[in-house]
């Protein structure tokens, strides 16, 4: 992926099972691996990270689209702005 995220000068540290991480620590760590984007408009995307950018737009693969906990479309790969992103989450083991 071209995209790299990079970290801003006014980094926000987040506590996370007692170690602290930067927002750019924990997204390089969860790229390539099953994550949640949940929209501004309520609407989830399940699927692998492949790579995001500075504005949080972001490429998925394997991309599932949950509305209201229904699965409602399955993509192959997925493009999101970063503007419609509320926040990005892990997948826990039950939700594989």
């Amino acid at each position: 992926c071209q995209w790299s995220a990079q970290e801003p000068s006014h980094v926000i540290k987040m506590e996370s099972v007692g170690a602290k991480r930067s927002p750019t620590e924990f997204l390089k760590q969860v790229t390539g691996r099953p994550v949640v984007v949940k929209l501004n408009t309520g609407v989830d995307y399940r699927g692998v990270l492949a790579c995001l950018d500075g504005y949080m737009n972001i490429a998925m693969e394997q991309t599932e689209e949950y509305v209201n906990g229904q699965l409602k479309n399955k993509y192959g790969d997925a493009f999101i702005r970063g503007n419609n992103v509320l926040y990005i989450s892990t997948v826990s083991a039950k939700k594989r």
